[in-house]
């Protein structure tokens, strides 16, 4: 399949935009792109008339498909809150493909998000990087991304109801190191199984340990969940400590210390942006937060963390941003590459390159894609025709 005389903005690393280009799509990758009129036009080609073609949005933070639309327990599994250190728990054995709301993702063209064990334990689970086409999560995975850790109020919240465990900050970042350590220690000690069979047997079998390996490893991403500029420090520390590849998921009060997280060099998803105050800890919510962030050198993505803010207004979230002084095109980034390259899916998604996922969107001519009045008017992931 061709898509030919379209205005494609790559989202690639230099901005590349080909004022007139064409697109060769086949086994739902991308396998060429150049400029001009390509020479053998098939017939189930298609003529984008001038328009705007873009990557498709990624969404790199929600609980789409985990917490179901419209539907109270039944339809929530996002969070095992029986335990507040739960690493073995994996996001992709919740989602229900069916939800409605993955369609309504696709119409306003997000094609792939990041969905995730939810906050009320001090570990969540893994997060996996789903397209939102299909009808088997398996078949919807791009990738597992790493593991779910959440600092501050929701913990507390949710474990102070139980009289349990913990109901402090300092009693999450404790039960965090404690998993992590055990978790060290096992891989230590089946390194040495695993070169002095004779000498060392394996350890016991620990689930929890096995699911923070790649963790341990590098592998993976430890995600922290955390709103206020304390516990973002507090996630810092902990990265450190165990030399975790570590992403912050929120940062409501980035713009506080963004100096800082740009210091460390730790990325930021950062949203829900259009939502109110809803609890003491987002007392910081600041439209500009995003834009202070990049400004001051902070690797940023931009999410919805549906269904607090419906996965459809993610763009307009992005635009949002804008008004909060984030520059144009780094709100753009923030939903396509930049988001790619925070999942760890950037080889597979996320700017429209030879060799990539055929995951784009198209628009009509100088239209605004973050435009809350603006639906692209062709939707394609991975080589299919989805709307």
């Amino acid at each position: 399949m061709l898509i030919y005389n379209a205005e494609i903005h790559t989202m690639d690393t230099s901005g590349t935009v080909i004022g007139n280009g064409w697109i060769e799509i086949s086994d739902g990758i991308i396998k060429a792109l150049g400029e001009g009129i390509p020479e053998n036009i098939s017939g189930d080609s298609i003529d984008a008339s001038g328009k705007s073609l873009y990557p498709g949005f990624i969404d790199a933070h929600t609980h789409l498909g985990i917490i179901e639309n419209g539907i109270d327990f039944e339809g929530d599994d996002c969070n095992e809150a029986t335990d507040p250190f739960t690493p073995q728990m994996r996001a992709i054995d919740g989602i229900n493909p069916f939800d409605r709301c993955f369609e309504e993702a696709r119409k306003r063209g997000v094609t792939a998000v990041a969905a995730s064990p939810g906050s009320a334990n001090a570990c969540g689970g893994e997060i996996c990087a789903l397209r939102t086409n299909g009808r088997c999560a398996d078949d919807m995975l791009i990738h597992t991304c790493g593991i779910k850790f959440a600092l501050g109020e929701n913990p507390k919240n949710v474990y102070n109801g139980k009289d349990e465990t913990p109901i402090t900050r300092m009693a999450i970042a404790a039960l965090i190191r404690e998993g992590l350590h055990k978790a060290r220690r096992y891989q230590r000690d089946m390194d040495s199984y695993l070169s002095d069979s004779d000498d060392y047997d394996p350890p016991e079998y620990d689930i929890k340990c096995e699911a923070l390996l790649p963790l341990i490893q590098r592998q993976q991403k430890a995600f922290f969940h955390c709103h206020r500029a304390d516990d973002i420090c507090t996630a810092v520390r902990i990265a450190k400590e165990f030399s975790l590849d570590a992403v912050i998921i929120h940062a409501t009060e980035g713009w506080k210390i963004a100096d800082i997280i740009a210091r460390e060099d730790i990325p930021v998803i950062c949203g829900p942006i259009i939502c109110d105050r809803c609890k003491p800890e987002m007392n910081g919510l600041e439209l500009k937060n995003a834009a202070v962030m990049k400004n001051n050198g902070v690797k940023l993505a931009i999410c919805t963390d549906h269904p607090v803010i419906p996965i459809q207004y993610q763009p307009l979230s992005a635009l949002a941003a804008v008004k909060g002084g984030l520059d144009f095109e780094d709100a753009l980034r923030a939903v396509t590459i930049d988001a790619a390259e925070i999942l760890g899916i950037e080889e597979e998604t996320g700017s429209i390159a030879v060799g990539k996922s055929a995951d784009l969107q198209l628009y009509e001519k100088n239209e605004n894609p973050l435009d809350l009045m603006c639906e692209p008017s062709l939707v394609i992931i991975n080589g299919a025709i989805c709307g």
